[in-house]
C-alpha cells in the first residue's frame, strides 16, 4: 500500500518542499523544490519575523500548497517544520497562526536538538559516513548544527544560533570581507563554539561531513571547475578535497557580490551567505585539524522522512 507524503522545511533562508510516495519502508521522490523565503532577513537578530518576511513566506507556501493539492497529498500526511528564525522569533505564534489561516499548513516548531537529530538521520541516509566518528555540520541561515557520530549512533550534538544570516548582519561590514571582519568572525566562533571544542577533544572526529546549502554549492563549484558540468543527478554522497575547498574559498573571499555571482556553479540565493559560511568551515578545519571533507545532499527533510519510514 503506497501513500503520498509532503515534508516542508521552513529554513531561515530557504523553504524546501519534498513530496514522496512511500511503500512500506522505501520511497520514490515525486517532487522536490527549494525556494528563497529569507524569513530571517532584517529581523533575525532582533528576534522578529518582519512583515516583509511574512509576505515572502506566504508567497512560497501558497505555491507549495498548490503543489500538494495538485498531487493529492492529504493534510494529515503533510509535515511542516519551523527552525531557527521561527523558534527564536517573539512573534512566532502570530506568524504560525497566520500561515495556517492562509495556507492550511500547520507548522511544527522544533528545537535545535530535534533539528540536529533529523539532520543526522538525513545525512546518514544520503552518505556512508563510516564506523569512525565524523563531525557533521549543517550551516543554516539561523543556526548551525554540529553532530559527532558514526553510521550507527550520535555521540554528541548541539545547535548553535550562529547561522549565515545572523553572521552576515553582524560581521559583513565590507564586501569583499576585510581582514578585520575575518578576525572578528574567528574570535566570535572561538567564543561561541566552546562546547564543540570540548566534544571534538573527547571524540576526535576524523572528517567533516557537510550538509545543506553552502556545502551543496561548494560541490557545484568543484564540479564546474573539474568537469565543466553540474554534479550527477541522483548522487547524494560526495567527497571534496581540502585543496578544492580552499580553491573555492579563495575565489569566494576575493570577490564582491557581482564577482562571486560569476563563479561557475554559484547560485544567487547563496552568493552572500556563502562568504561567512566558508569562513566558518575554514575555522573548523583549521582549529580541529581536520583534513577530509564529505558532503551529503540529504539533510533535515530526508531525516524527517527516514523517521516517518521507520514508524
Amino acid at each position: 500500500m503506497s501513500s503520498l507524503q509532503g515534508i516542508i522545511d521552513l529554513g531561515t533562508n530557504t523553504f524546501h518542499l519534498l513530496i514522496v510516495e512511500n511503500y512500506g519502508n522505501s520511497f520514490t521522490n515525486i517532487f522536490h523544490e527549494s525556494r528563497p523565503a529569507r524569513i530571517g532577513l532584517g529581523g533575525i537578530n532582533q528576534r522578529i519575523i518582519t512583515p516583509e518576511a511574512y509576505e515572502r513566506a506566504i508567497h512560497v507556501l501558497l505555491y507549495f500548497r498548490e503543489k500538494l493539492n495538485q498531487l493529492g497529498v492529504q493534510n494529515d500526511n503533510t509535515f511542516a517544520f519551523g527552525t531557527s528564525a521561527i523558534r527564536n522569533a517573539d512573534n512566532r505564534e502570530d506568524f504560525c497562526s497566520k500561515i495556517f489561516e492562509k495556507t492550511g499548513i500547520e507548522i511544527q516548531v522544533i528545537d535545535g536538538n530535534k533539528e540536529a537529530e533529523y539532520i543526522y538521520k538525513g545525512v546518514k541516509s544520503g552518505a556512508d559516513i563510516g564506523d569512525n566518528p565524523s563531525l557533521i555540520m549543517d550551516i543554516g541561515g539561523g543556526s548551525v548544527e554540529f553532530i559527532i557520530g558514526n553510521k550507527n549512533q550520535i555521540f554528541w550534538k548541539q545547535s548553535f544560533e550562529i547561522g549565515g544570516q545572523r553572521l552576515m548582519e553582524k560581521f559583513m561590514r565590507n564586501d569583499p570581507l576585510s581582514q578585520r571582519d575575518r578576525t572578528n568572525l574567528n574570535n566570535y566562533f572561538e567564543e561561541n563554539l566552546i562546547p564543540l571544542a570540548n566534544a571534538v577533544h573527547q571524540y576526535a572526529p576524523e572528517k567533516l561531513v557537510g550538509s545543506s546549502g553552502t556545502f551543496d554549492t561548494l560541490i557545484d563549484i568543484d564540479y564546474h571547475f573539474r568537469e565543466n558540468d553540474w554534479p550527477p543527478k541522483g548522487q547524494t554522497d560526495f567527497g571534496i578535497s581540502i585543496e578544492a575547498f580552499y580553491r573555492s574559498y579563495a575565489l569566494i573571499l576575493s570577490g564582491n557580490h557581482n564577482e562571486r555571482l560569476l563563479i561557475p556553479g554559484m547560485i544567487e540565493l547563496r552568493v552572500d551567505m556563502i562568504v561567512v559560511a566558508v569562513c566558518l568551515i575554514d575555522y573548523v578545519l583549521k582549529t580541529y585539524a581536520i583534513n577530509k571533507i564529505q558532503v551529503s545532499s540529504y539533510a533535515l527533510k530526508e531525516g524527517v522522512l527516514a523517521e516517518l519510514l521507520s514508524r
